[in-house]
């Protein structure tokens, strides 16, 4: 077990998607920062950043009092953190649909090596599948959250329906897992010491939404053919 903590931020792909990496390098600048990557992940076709690690972990280091977001105590700084991450989560979805909306057909047919063709297929058919309510499933979906607001716009969803979906998603995401990460810390403190284990956990979590909705895709594809 310490060989793979050793390892988490490799598997992670870099070191600043290490949530403590991150707070050693940033300190109290680290909500800023945090904002930024919420943004960029939820808006800019770039699904490979920490999103759900981040928020859980920015709950925990308020619980532990390692970051103070704004004066007062935890239950304030919290509030505070939950309701910026949010609108930072929001306001990238609503630059993802702008940009779907004007050029989203064009990105499907570059097939880049980062904005590849099948992520928006994978959006396509799970955005199919659930309709609006998509908006707030996939954001528990890695890929899913970054396409989704695409596929919205190019497919030309109404704004007033996405922008409420849309921010439905970004709450209940952003709630639920940085008051995880806040009750956690505040009930279990010594899990700061152990934070890679959170992490683990949080990844295997969320892991098993995509395994099912990927044998589910597979399912249906045979049964099609």
């Amino acid at each position: 077990m310490p060989e793979i903590l050793a390892v988490l931020p490799a598997l992670l792909g870099m070191d600043w998607l290490d949530p403590d990496w991150l707070l050693d390098q940033f300190g109290e600048h680290l909500i800023w920062v945090s904002l930024v990557i919420l943004f960029i992940e939820c808006g800019l076709f770039f699904p490979f950043l920490p999103g759900d690690i981040l928020l859980f972990a920015m709950g925990l280091f308020i619980a532990l009092e390692n970051i103070d977001v704004v004066p007062g105590p935890p239950l304030v700084e919290i509030t505070a953190a939950v309701v910026a991450m949010a609108a930072a989560a929001f306001a990238g979805n609503v630059t993802g649909y702008e940009i779907g909306r004007k050029i989203g057909p064009v990105i499907y047919e570059r097939d880049g090596r980062i904005v590849k063709r099948k992520y928006f297929d994978l959006t396509h058919q799970f955005f199919q599948r659930h309709g609006p309510l998509a908006l707030v499933i996939g954001r528990f979906f890695a890929v899913v959250r970054t396409y989704i607001t695409v596929v919205a716009g190019a497919t030309d969803m109404p704004r007033r329906r996405f922008y409420v979906w849309s921010l439905v998603g970004a709450v209940l995401w952003v709630v639920t897992l940085t008051l995880l990460g806040y009750n956690l810390g505040r009930r279990f403190p010594q899990l700061g010491e152990h934070l890679e284990l959170a992490l683990i956990l949080i990844m295997v979590l969320f892991a098993i939404p995509m395994v099912w909705e990927y044998f589910r895709n597979r399912k249906h594809a045979h049964e099609t053919h």
